[in-house]
């Protein structure tokens, strides 16, 4: 019997589409997100479109891990008790309504959990913490945003470099105490969730990276972009080839578990 794929659930990002006034609701993936788990971290990127909280325990028993995406959207202000700042921003809701529930059921149940961009900030939300809405106009802080004229080569080239935590797995992935990165956020952290650690800042002291404290399995996430054609980028070759490794020892539990109860019966 052939071995099933290793599987990461992404998830869907819920837009409005369409032309001449006429817009239809749309579930979304960025290609390049599928794309590095597929080629970086070696795993069969999924989506669950219309997956709602309910579903949650029963769909991570079906996949090896977790990857939340980056998006055009927010997460919305009131899950860390603010006010929308700037109502011309995107926002999605009912991504929201899934993600931040199915980061604490990760962490619970130690899925292997890799966030990138809004995917870093559902994990620190979710966890009780909350985000500058406009890091720009923070003092002390940089314009963290790419330029929206810009082609995406440019976009998505180093922007900044980042400082690890001396010792850090972020350190031993980059092979260096400090790395250069792209940078396409407006939003960033104003305060750490509790149970998570800043691995990495940038040189505005900006948190760029953090892990889960005590997390059973591979639980980090990046602010900048490693996606970004990750196969040739070694340091963000690195962070996806270590997600894959962790998600592919969950599938290896997972069947035997599965193998397990078969010889039971």
């Amino acid at each position: 019997m052939k071995t099933p794929p290793c599987m990461v659930w992404l998830p869907a990002d819920h837009r409005l589409l369409g032309d001449h006034g006429h817009q239809m609701p749309f579930l979304l993936l960025g290609d390049k997100y599928a794309r590095a788990v597929k080629v970086s971290a070696q795993a069969q990127p999924v989506m669950f479109p219309l997956a709602d909280v309910e579903q949650i325990d029963e769909l991570l028993s079906l996949v090896d891990g977790v990857m939340l995406t980056g998006s055009v959207s927010n997460v919305h202000p009131s899950h860390f008790d603010e006010a929308v700042a700037d109502p011309s921003l995107p926002l999605d809701p009912v991504r929201d309504s899934l993600t931040l529930a199915l980061v604490r059921a990760c962490v619970h149940q130690g899925v292997p959990l890799l966030g990138i961009c809004r995917g870093f900030q559902e994990i620190n939300v979710a966890l009780g913490g909350a985000l500058h809405q406009r890091v720009h106009e923070v003092s002390g802080l940089m314009d963290h945003r790419e330029s929206k004229t810009a082609p995406p080569d440019e976009q998505y080239a180093p922007a900044h470099p980042v400082r690890f935590v001396p010792g850090s797995v972020f350190e031993t992935w980059a092979g260096a105490p400090e790395a250069r990165v792209n940078s396409l956020h407006g939003q960033g952290i104003a305060r750490l969730a509790p149970g998570l650690q800043a691995m990495a800042h940038a040189p505005d002291g900006l948190v760029e990276a953090f892990a889960v404290q005590g997390a059973r399995t591979f639980a980090y996430a990046v602010q900048w972009h490693p996606e970004w054609r990750s196969h040739e980028n070694a340091f963000y070759s690195a962070i996806f080839e270590a997600f894959g490794r962790a998600c592919r020892q969950r599938m290896s539990q997972r069947l035997q578990a599965a193998d397990l109860a078969l010889a039971r019966h």
